[in-house]
């Protein structure tokens, strides 16, 4: 029975921080607006740009029809920078290169709108790495609910006991649970190994090695 690995893609395969960032503080600077660290965006992602747009404006700014204004000239934006800063995390090529060899199923399942998923996995990433790649789609609701999950799930003739997910936040933790599968959290991604544990990772791999040389073993048995 073959292992179904379905990883989260900002701050767990690639570290896009930068270019997330870069791009909202743009569309700040444009409206005046005060702009933010780069460390604060690793807060501000995890749910979906949308939510990144809402937690960067300002509070007087806060209301459907101009969230949706700005989120707008942020996706203009990043569509022209989306790799720019953006590459892999250091050793998780090679995991995921040891994982197909082994005959495993690789998945993708982000929050990011599913046509900045689907590009820059396939900028960065070789060809016929994943077996799918699902970003946010309209109509579907972004993780924590699990549908995204179990989709892919569903795809590939899945169970729980043969998938794992593997993400770098709480969000990831809970989609899994809620999906009724074990998670694998990283804490070399945007939120830590704090929030990992908190939010009930049932493994926290410090680096992708982990995740072949332990971590997986573990959550299988």
């Amino acid at each position: 029975m073959k292992m179904l690995y379905i990883f989260d893609l900002d701050g767990t395969l690639v570290n896009s921080v930068y270019d997330l960032a870069d791009s909202m503080n743009w569309v700040l600077e444009r409206h005046g607006f005060p702009v933010h660290d780069v460390e604060k965006y690793k807060y501000f992602v995890g749910n979906g740009t949308l939510k990144l747009v809402e937690r960067a404006i300002p509070e007087s700014e806060k209301n459907d029809e101009k969230i949706k204004l700005y989120h707008a000239e942020f996706s203009e934006e990043y569509n022209k920078r989306c790799i720019d800063k953006t590459r892999p995390y250091v050793g998780i090529t090679e995991v995921l290169r040891q994982l197909k060899n082994q005959g495993a199923i690789l998945a993708v399942a982000s929050n990011k709108p599913d046509k900045f998923a689907k590009y820059i996995v396939s900028s960065i990433f070789e060809e016929g790495t994943f077996d799918e790649i699902a970003g946010k789609k309209d109509g579907v609701p972004t993780k924590p609910n699990p549908e995204i999950v179990l989709e892919i799930m569903k795809k590939f003739n899945a169970y729980r006991d043969n998938t794992v997910m593997i993400g770098d936040s709480n969000v990831d933790v809970q989609t899994a649970h809620n999906a009724g599968i074990k998670c694998i959290g990283c804490s070399w991604g945007f939120r830590g190994r704090q929030e990992l544990s908190e939010a009930g990772a049932d493994f926290i791999a410090d680096e992708p090695s982990e995740i072949l040389n332990k971590y997986i073993l573990e959550c299988v048995e």
